[in-house]
């Protein structure tokens, strides 16, 4: 077994004070110096507990409006120190520092202060100096200190003081020091990032605390985690854990619905959209989009950017799915929806899909801006001497929507604010087509009037004319092709309107 060390004194400087009571009995029933700085101080000598300051030990008071309390010598010099070297006693008897052996900090909450909106100065003050400083060197000098550096680990070191008798172990230090890095590298990330806000440090940096565990990776045999914490996702009202696949969908659910103003209902399935209608009302939307592909709908992500009602839950909860999504829910609507015990009931919430995409790649990560662009009808260039009716313009926008949030290659249908098929993930653009038209036939669709969205300009004329020969009437795509003018050509000849947006949306 480990040598156990025991604890003789401690430096306890803590911003949030909740628990700490705990501690402070714990040690001082054992016979433990307690150590402390300002607010930590005045708080512990308020609960009756023997306390020394940390300015009386060295001879300096707390200056720079707090700035500067624990920085000295004689502090990093008692938890630096290294027990087992006859030059390092020889120092600490030279110039009078006590050995500290448990540093506890809870550092000024920062990334708090950002997410509540507050002022630079009030955001720059909550950079913590001391606090850090002080995580960093007990780490370091794990052998001998105890660092608990955040408030979630009280737990842990009450764990140890009782089953030590005020004492811990080597792997039980070394255990507390690895937390201690991961807290001080998840602050300096949240500073960095607040500070590099406009981007112009190219650096990636990712770090979070929060895990949710998931049931597991996208097979039943890979182990699977989020990081972000709980407040990055939506409100979980009901259900099963959420899996890996579980989590790809619904922020590809979010992003698609987002893309939305007016009443939207999707389904999605492998992070593709298999149904979607823009509709009156959620449960007209919810019967077009289920009509797209009540196949495919099985097993799937429901998705609204409208709340839900008793109407519309009886009628989703009709077929099976995953998970739902939704800004809100009637309590009727909720009953029913909680009928069946493993179905994963979201409430968006105030959850933005990040503004920066990364992935693992190779060791390292590949980080991009997420595409926001959802174009207008200003943004379509007319490019046949035939140009798209209202509904038809309509339609592409729509379609084109759908088809950004497609996997490449990709080709969406849609006619009447309705997805009649798509062909996604597909190494030909040709395949895609005449997948997403053998699609909407199979479903009894007239193609007749439809429109077509692409996700990437046509390199030949060979999807103008499949579309056209199926009933496409209107087709929208980036352009940018040195072949254009073929489609373009092929268009004018058979009445066809084509409009380009000269933006590719490609989704790998």
């Amino acid at each position: 077994m480990d040598q156990i060390k025991k604890i003789e004194r401690a430096l306890i400087s803590v911003f949030y004070k909740d628990g700490i009571d705990d501690i402070a009995a714990a040690l001082t029933s054992r016979g433990a110096e307690l150590l402390s700085t300002g607010g930590t101080y005045d708080y512990l000598k308020q609960r009756g507990f023997e306390v020394k300051k940390v300015e009386d030990l060295t001879g300096y008071p707390s200056i720079l409006g707090g700035r500067v309390k624990t920085l000295h010598p004689k502090v990093f010099g008692g938890i630096l120190a290294r027990r087992d070297m006859d030059g390092d006693r020889s120092q600490m008897a030279q110039y009078d520092i006590p050995a500290i052996d448990l540093v506890v900090v809870d550092l000024y909450p920062f990334e708090e202060y950002v997410a509540k909106g507050a002022s630079a100065e009030d955001i720059i003050e909550k950079i913590d100096i001391g606090g850090i400083s002080l995580i960093r060197a007990a780490a370091k000098n794990y052998k001998d200190v105890v660092i608990v550096p955040c408030q979630r680990l009280y737990g842990k070191l009450l764990e140890c003081l009782t089953a030590h008798d005020g004492g811990t172990t080597l792997a039980e230090r070394e255990g507390f020091a690895k937390w201690a890095f991961a807290v001080s590298s998840n602050y300096d990330t949240a500073i960095f990032r607040y500070l590099n806000r406009d981007g112009e440090v190219e650096a990636f940096a990712f770090n979070s605390l929060e895990s949710t565990p998931l049931r597991y990776g996208e097979n039943p045999h890979q182990g699977a985690a989020y990081y972000g914490g709980t407040a990055t996702l939506p409100r979980q009202l009901h259900g099963k854990e959420i899996s890996y696949n579980n989590m790809l969908d619904i922020e590809a659910a979010i992003e698609l619905i987002d893309d939305f103003d007016s009443t939207a209902l999707a389904i999605i399935k492998h992070n593709n959209a298999c149904g979607c209608a823009v509709r009156g009302t959620v449960l007209d939307a919810w019967k077009d989009a289920l009509a797209g592909d009540p196949v495919s709908a099985f097993g799937g992500i429901i998705v609204t950017n409208a709340p839900v009602d008793a109407a519309v839950a009886e009628e989703i909860n009709k077929i099976f799915f995953e998970v739902i999504i939704a800004p809100g829910y009637s309590s009727d609507a909720l009953e029913i929806l909680k009928g069946k015990k493993n179905r994963i009931i979201l409430e968006r919430g105030d959850v933005k899909p990040s503004e920066v995409k990364f992935r693992s790649m190779l060791g390292g990560a590949l980080v991009q801006h997420r595409d926001t662009v959802a174009e207008s009808a200003a943004d379509l260039t007319p490019v046949t001497t035939k140009t798209p009716t209202e509904s038809q313009t309509s339609d592409l926008l729509f379609a084109n929507r759908l088809v950004k949030h497609s996997k490449s290659n990709a080709i969406v249908l849609a006619k009447g604010g309705m997805l009649l098929a798509s062909g996604i993930g597909q190494t030909s653009r040709v395949d895609a087509l005449r997948q997403a038209i053998a699609k909407a036939r199979s479903f009894g669709f007239d193609l007749n009037g439809a429109v077509m969205a692409s996700d990437a300009f046509f390199p030949f004329p060979d999807c103008v004319e499949i579309a056209a020969e199926a009933g496409i009437t209107a087709v929208i795509h980036p352009g940018g092709s040195i072949r254009d003018g073929e489609s373009i050509d092929f268009c004018n000849a058979h009445g066809v309107a084509m409009v380009t947006t000269g933006k590719r949306h490609f989704k790998h």
